[in-house]
């Protein structure tokens, strides 16, 4: 017997990084659902621009991730509000293009911070709020960088590797406890983030509307990976059964070698994406002062 899709209507979701891009796309999808949602990102303006277009039941709050007594504070702030927390989505995330070689400590710094430290933090808080109810559903985006490896974004996939793992681990350690796990792999997604990528042969572009009408359909009807597009997916298994050089010889046929490479039109949001973490670079310079006393 098929199993019957689950309603959103009435449900609390929570969207980081929810103020652009794909965060915006699920923030109103969702909402599209019934559900009660929460938009929160470090544009404090966006955040509040989404939420007022979704209707009076939405909210909008500045988040930055890196603060994680502040993410907790965002977190209460919500189930304040809107009542406790059914669904959070852990989005927020940055993703620089350059040669590892080159790549800053200030950056590697960032990333590790926003696209992983971030994501456990949210779903240490998300898991300690669930399982007095034994109920809820947590969806940490990866990437399909999250499974293969690409040239010039080392340190972005090794966080979408650690986000991999964690969700991994706790799809184990929560089996029975009535809180479901996701991770979101979408490829090349039309946001600023992906400005000047290339694309793998045969590897369709996807719109956020497209990303965010798979998280939906896996929240109605639990799964863990959600691959976006789903032939992402399918590539992904039948390469991962040959051998590592023809794996490797299947990939660089593919193009994957030429996805990400230094752009001058992602000098914006390369920018904005190094201003992305205010409270750990606080810390860092507080560190620095206190080393020069």
């Amino acid at each position: 017997m098929a199993t019957q899709p689950r309603s959103l209507s009435g449900k609390v979701a929570v969207i980081t990084g929810g103020g652009r891009g794909i965060g915006e796309g699920i923030a109103r999808a969702l909402t599209a659902e019934g559900a009660r949602v929460a938009v929160g990102d470090l544009d404090a303006p966006a955040a509040a621009r989404v939420a007022e277009s979704l209707g009076p039941d939405a909210l909008g709050l500045p988040l930055d991730v890196t603060d994680l007594p502040g993410f907790t504070d965002f977190l209460d702030a919500v189930e304040r509000r809107l009542g406790p927390i059914d669904v959070l989505v852990n989005n927020a995330g940055i993703m620089p293009v350059t040669p590892f070689a080159e790549e800053r400590p200030e950056s590697i710094v960032r990333q590790l911070e926003i696209n992983l430290h971030a994501v456990i933090h949210g779903s240490h808080q998300a898991v300690s709020r669930m399982l007095p109810r034994r109920a809820g559903h947590i969806v940490n985006v990866a990437s399909m960088a999250g499974k293969s490896g690409f040239p010039n974004l080392a340190t972005y996939c090794a966080t979408k590797h650690g986000v991999v793992g964690l969700s991994e681990a706790l799809r184990a350690e929560l089996r029975g406890s009535g809180i479901e796990i996701s991770v979101l792999m979408p490829g090349v997604v039309e946001t600023e983030l992906a400005t000047g990528l290339g694309t793998a042969k045969g590897v369709k572009v996807v719109t956020p509307q497209e990303v965010a009408a798979e998280l939906v359909a896996a929240l109605k009807v639990p799964r863990f990976d959600i691959f976006v597009p789903r032939s992402a997916g399918r590539t992904y298994y039948a390469a991962s059964m040959l051998p590592r050089k023809a794996r490797e010889a299947f990939a660089r046929a593919l193009g994957i070698d030429d996805v990400a490479k230094k752009d001058p039109a992602r000098r914006a949001y390369e920018e904005r994406a190094a201003a992305s973490a205010p409270a750990v670079e606080a810390e860092q310079e507080k560190a620095a002062a206190a080393e020069t006393v």
